[in-house]
């Protein structure tokens, strides 16, 4: 057969004699978004960092209520953590419960009311293990604070408190993250003397979807005070990823054990990431 006449038989079969056409590339997964990971609500702080060259904001209200002996005790302050990214592994950090009020009522107490503004913090996060497949979606980082001697009337404090803390967080499951701290502590006590405590907090998130994460904690220091008790604090809540930049939070908790803990506390605050 003449290479003309095979030719015109092969076009002549039309496309169903063609070569297959090739498969289409695979489409690349879509990248994971970039939303913003705030530490507040929960006891427990994250093990990861803000960035380099971001700046965050988390501030919030938080109202505890007290049973002292006869007296009702009711404490306003406004929980405040500034987040400064140097790079991918360090954050600066700077924290605070800013302005603080107390309302003592009972018998004998008249109302009694007293304010003024909580020490301030300088610290830094270390993140240096990040969550892969190898390191069973573990991520890890440090925290460290120092309250030098700050502020105000009642609440000022008089030396040199710290903590330091290792924070993981662990994605066990497709839909559910388990984030633990676990720390030491030297803290200054109501009247003035400096002990140390061991500090221990779990938080557990349920995040069906980006937007909304409903989270339980539990928060333990032990001794509470000077040869004190352990003092447990159990709180839940939600988050709500108002855009990848801000997110809102509101929760409800309780003390479980020990004399410094809450009967009951509300907070509701905003994080929003620049």
């Amino acid at each position: 057969m003449s290479p003309t006449v095979l030719v015109l038989i092969l076009a002549a079969a039309g496309p169903g004699m063609a070569a297959p056409a090739p498969n289409p590339a695979p489409t690349p997964p879509a990248p994971v978004a970039d939303t913003i990971q705030p530490d507040r609500p929960g006891i427990a702080d994250g093990s990861t960092v803000i960035g380099p060259h971001r700046f965050q904001v988390e501030i919030g209200v938080q109202q505890e209520y007290h049973h002292d002996g006869r007296l009702d005790v009711r404490r306003f302050f406004l929980p405040t953590l500034l987040r400064f990214g140097v790079n991918s592994r360090w954050e600066g950090r700077i924290e605070t419960n800013a302005f603080t009020s107390v309302h003592l009522s009972g018998p004998g107490a008249g109302g009694e009311s007293t304010s003024g503004y909580s020490p301030v913090s300088v610290g830094a996060k270390y993140h240096f293990q990040d969550a892969k497949e190898r390191t069973g979606n573990l991520s890890l980082g440090a925290i460290l604070r120092l309250f030098a001697p700050s502020g105000s009337s009642d609440f000022r404090t008089h030396h040199l408190n710290s903590d330091l803390r290792l924070a993981a967080d662990w994605g066990l499951a497709p839909d559910w993250a388990l984030n633990p701290n676990v720390g030491v502590a030297v803290y200054e006590d109501d009247a003035g003397k400096l002990f140390t405590a061991g500090l221990a907090a779990v938080t557990l998130t349920y995040g069906p979807n980006n937007r909304i994460q409903p989270f339980a904690d539990l928060g333990l220091q032990s001794p509470e005070q000077t040869a004190g008790r352990t003092a447990l604090v159990f709180d839940g809540g939600g988050t709500y990823l108002l855009n990848p930049d801000t997110e809102l939070d509101l929760s409800l908790g309780t003390g479980l054990s020990g004399r410094t803990p809450a009967r009951f506390l509300w907070s509701a605050g905003i994080s929003r990431r620049f």
